[in-house]
């Protein structure tokens, strides 16, 4: 019997579970919107991709490895299909591992007809050693919003590229924001702008620094307590390939190591597969560019993956270079290819 088959079969005493809960759209909204909730789609990742609720992470209930991907997921889990159908079937699994299960009455559908707003944003939710959430958001190239314990960090903040847009007025504020350096596609003074409180701690190379006129510069090798937990280490980014060594000159841009609460993420800047990544140890996740000129091509970041061994790998800011043959080369590493042209 199929897994599908199975929960086909176990679903009829879903709404009988104490663990399993069918409420309806307002009910729903509340409960996503609360700290440390897992929001999960179990639509295909086409009828994701067409558009979803915000923050919703994919995990498909008809895939073969639909138990493995959830297995590791506790606590509180709001969970909605197109229907409300599936995502009853996916709850019931859910509950079978402990966890409390909020299901959508009526789906999607049903929010789109109480006209709630729906996103082509993709959200990727992993767990600290703690157990607090970090929730990664698929904005923009190289633009990355990060969600943690109430926290907000923006990795490269861009508005406007290529006739995709982001509209950071509809962002909180950010807690945090990097910039690798001082390309239009990653430093953005208009977002910048839309993003900074007072609060806002802003971390740039000196060069954004000294053309911005504020914020904390840091040079290849520094490293700053952002947070009890929250630290970052800025490291080499630059290229190496003759006739492209004008782009990004080494010593000039910053790759970052980013770790929150023991989670380590590597977010590699504009850099090819450089010398110094031998000395990048340990890493969760890790995001490598590939789009020659400016970075790498796929078999250099197959390179560096393979120097690097994070465990999950998104390939970003690569424009129209298809990267799709890269997750075949690299068996071993969870290879994420997100809307990061």
């Amino acid at each position: 019997m199929t897994m599908f088959a199975a929960l086909f079969c176990g679903c009829g005493n879903a709404k009988n579970n104490e663990s399993v809960k069918t409420i309806n759209v307002e009910e729903f909204a509340e409960k996503m919107a609360q700290k440390d909730v897992r929001l999960i789609d179990v639509r295909t990742p086409k009828e994701y991709a067409e558009g979803h609720l915000a923050g919703a992470e994919n995990v498909d209930v008809k895939a073969a490895d639909f138990a493995e991907r959830i297995k590791d997921i506790k606590g509180t889990v709001t969970v909605y299909c197109r229907s409300g159908k599936r995502s009853l079937m996916a709850a019931e699994q859910f509950a079978k591992q402990g966890c409390t299960i909020y299901n959508l009455d009526g789906g999607i559908l049903a929010w789109q007809k109480a006209g709630k707003p729906t996103t082509k944003v993709e959200t990727d939710i992993f767990t600290t050693k703690s157990g607090k959430l970090v929730k990664f958001h698929a904005l923009l190239h190289s633009s990355i919003r990060i969600e943690y314990d109430g926290r907000e960090i923006e990795i490269d903040p861009c508005s406007n590229l290529r006739g995709h847009t982001v509209d950071y007025t509809a962002i909180p504020k950010a807690d945090i924001i990097l910039v690798t350096h001082e390309h239009f596609d990653h430093y953005d003074t208009v977002a910048l702008r839309q993003l900074t409180s007072e609060k806002t701690q802003l971390v740039m190379n000196k060069r954004c620094v000294e053309i911005y006129g504020d914020g904390s510069a840091m040079a290849n090798g520094d490293k700053l307590q952002l947070a009890d937990d929250i630290t970052l280490d800025a490291v080499p980014a630059y290229n190496t390939t003759e006739g492209h060594l004008q782009f990004h000159p080494k010593g000039r841009d910053n790759g970052y190591i980013l770790t929150i609460d023991g989670l380590r993420i590597y977010i590699a800047g504009d850099t090819e597969d450089i010398p110094e990544m031998a000395e990048i140890k340990d890493i969760d996740i890790a995001f490598l560019p590939c789009n020659q000129p400016y970075t790498m091509t796929p078999d250099q970041l197959v390179r560096a993956a393979k120097i690097i061994k994070p465990k999950i790998l998104f390939p970003y800011h690569y424009g129209e270079t298809n990267v799709t043959g890269i997750p075949a080369q690299l068996p071993g590493i969870d290879v994420r290819i997100r809307h990061y042209e």
